[in-house]
């Protein structure tokens, strides 16, 4: 920023420091600021600060070893459009208002070839980044890298072609959520009310796109999407988690589900449950093992009411069961099984009273 700039800044704050000014003189209890300093020379020298704090950052990267040229990230802007067009494409017609069968065909078209060319480009940048990572992490070598690296455009072509030849699957189990939402809502009167306005169906979609990427082994494009529709929805899903058809999260917000949780088909949970971790198991030197069995299981038609806990890789809730709200559960229940709090005992005392 140069110093005419922040001049500038300063002209457009004036009458607000001067009525802050008054105010300290009227209201000696409110609490004194120190007074900044605007001449030219106090400006150049917070510019010299400011240049010695990016110097010191900058500093600190040669201390994390990494190879000389640093592999691009992949784009949040460009993956949240991908996002979109591979809603487009699995809900065909609620992007646009062409309806006709020729026209929705020709906008596949486009959506496919449009979606091909970031997703080829985005899972690229994601390798040569995860390459390189882990090299800094020791984990390869750096012929290694160099070798994956030279495979990175025909790998990422053929990763794209192989994932988008998945979206009519895709599309097929999502419709099933789309029918479990509408099905399991008195207040919903269509299944386009659901597609549109339901936040539940929109994670549940984003999730299920993530997950056959993270099938296929691309590194970091699920997991940016499944937060960007976690910060949309409030709820978190892990692109690795096993969700079977017709799966209906009624309100959503505050769910979470983690990594290894496997759900079957005809499941339904509302708002704030958590299938978490009891526990991170760990190595003889303390590392976490990373590739281990850590949440929970549900079998078909299971029922989780809302703020409900169910914890560890080994609690298996059986078919047909229903948890209660506000439950905390860290073991496995047989098929058919009811588990609710104890009811807890209420006091009523009038208003009148002292």
């Amino acid at each position: 920023m140069t110093t005419a700039t922040q001049n500038s800044i300063f002209v457009r704050l004036a009458p607000f420091m001067a009525a802050i000014e008054n105010r300290m003189k009227t209201s000696p209890e409110i609490i004194q600021i120190a007074p900044v300093d605007t001449t030219p020379g106090s400006l150049m020298h917070t510019s010299e600060q400011l240049s010695a704090v990016a110097h010191q950052i900058a500093a600190s990267l040669q201390a994390t070893p990494r190879s000389g040229q640093v592999a691009p990230i992949p784009e949040t802007e460009k993956l949240i459009d991908l996002v979109l067009r591979l809603k487009a494409i699995v809900y065909p017609g609620f992007r646009s208002n062409e309806t006709s069968p020729h026209k929705v065909l020709t906008d596949l078209h486009l959506q496919l070839a449009h979606a091909h060319k970031i997703l080829s480009e985005q899972i690229g940048m994601a390798i040569a980044r995860h390459w390189e990572a882990c090299e800094a992490m020791g984990e390869i070598s750096s012929l290694q890298r160099d070798a994956a690296a030279a495979q990175i455009e025909k790998q990422a072509i053929e990763l794209a072609t192989l994932y988008l030849q998945k979206l009519p699957q895709i599309r097929e189990i999502l419709l099933t959520d789309v029918q479990a939402a509408y099905d399991g809502d008195p207040a919903c009167r269509n299944r386009d009310e659901v597609i549109l306005c339901y936040p539940g169906l929109q994670a549940i979609t984003v999730h299920r796109l993530a997950h056959e990427l993270h099938l296929l082994g691309v590194p970091f494009l699920p997991r940016m999407m499944a937060e960007w529709i976690h910060g949309e929805t409030g709820i978190d899903i892990h692109p690795g988690a096993q969700i079977g058809h017709h799966f209906f999260i009624d309100h959503g917000t505050g769910v979470v589900i983690g990594e290894t949780c496997e759900i079957g088909n005809f499941c339904k949970i509302y708002q704030g449950v958590t299938l978490g971790a009891l526990s991170f198991p760990q190595d003889n030197h303390g590392n976490l093992l990373r590739q281990t069995k850590r949440h929970p299981t549900l079998g078909d038609r299971v029922v989780i009411y809302a703020n409900a806990t169910v914890l560890g890789g080994e609690t298996i809730i059986g078919n047909d069961s229903v948890i209660g709200s506000s439950v905390w559960l860290t073991s496995g229940v047989d098929p058919f099984t009811t588990v609710i709090m104890e009811k807890p005992k209420l006091r009523l005392r009038s208003q009148s009273e002292s």
